[in-house]
């Protein structure tokens, strides 16, 4: 059995979009006797959920907001937002940024990282639809400089409808051979009267750009791949609800209508179950 650190650590890594706060909850509630500096411990922990997730945030006074990534990373707990020219620190447990500062990632691709940046908002605008949870994009160079990264996060959390799910695009755009490699994931958890998940993700490599590999034909070609998986999903999802959830068992009694659990002891079971009504 693993150490308590170990253990807590792979619950903040497997914690559902949006839900990381509810699970720190947790964690505090149940070890605060045992170790009350645990939190702290597991900083390595969240600063890997929240790159992984590719997390939202909004700077102080930003209008827009901004993907915490390893790829606008300056250090643990400083990145930067291209779109701004600014850097921040970030507080991997509680998700808070501050002290914006301004700053400028050299590139030698800053020119198409700006037209890139360009042609991502009228992407991000058109298929994004607006939530009242952050989402984002970003763009930036990795850290060596070869490649640009494209990266789209939407997130829409209803704790009142027990509902979360995120969206994440994460490409790397190399101009040396105009190619696209990365990949889609998408993650959905529904918690009313139950607790079901879905995780899936598509891995993409050496995806040709047509044209010269200007921003406006990378984009499309982002468009196009995003649209193709979500149709790829969709068919998995309706073919799941006509085929493999129906053999598991009836969607609804053979009355045709929920059964109501909390008076259950009221039901004839030889008949009001079998749908024969009083005559």
């Amino acid at each position: 059995m693993g150490s308590t650190v170990e253990i807590t650590s792979s619950f903040i890594e497997g914690a559902p979009p949006g839900e990381l706060q509810d699970v720190v909850k947790d964690i505090k509630t149940l070890t605060s006797d045992d170790d009350p500096a645990l939190v702290a411990k597991l900083k390595p922990a969240f600063e890997k959920y929240n790159e992984e997730q590719m997390v939202a945030v909004k700077l102080s006074g930003a209008s827009d907001y901004v993907l915490i990534s390893s790829y606008n990373k300056l250090s643990s707990s400083q990145y930067y937002d291209t779109a701004s020219s600014t850097s921040f620190t970030f507080d991997q447990t509680t998700q808070k940024p501050s002290s914006p500062q301004s700053y400028t990632h050299d590139s030698q691709h800053s020119t198409l990282i700006s037209s890139l940046l360009k042609n991502l908002a009228t992407h991000f605008a058109e298929h994004y639809p607006p939530t009242s949870s952050p989402s984002a994009y970003t763009v930036c160079a990795v850290p060596d400089d070869s490649k640009i990264a494209i990266l789209i996060s939407s997130l829409k959390a209803s704790p009142k409808n027990f509902l979360s799910g995120r969206w994440r695009t994460s490409f790397l755009f190399d101009p040396s051979t105009n190619t696209l490699s990365g990949s889609i994931r998408v993650n959905v958890h529904y918690y009313e009267d139950g607790n079901v998940a879905l995780s899936t993700s598509k891995q993409f490599t050496n995806v040709s750009v047509e044209g010269s590999g200007n921003a406006d034909s990378v984009v499309r070609k982002v468009a196009a791949v995003e649209k193709q998986y979500q149709e790829e999903v969709n068919r998995t999802i309706v073919g799941m609800n006509e085929g493999s959830f129906k053999a598991l068992r009836r969607q609804l009694p053979v009355t045709r209508q929920k059964v109501e659990w909390e008076k259950i002891r009221g039901y004839g079971l030889g008949g009001d179950l079998r749908g024969e009504g009083k005559r």
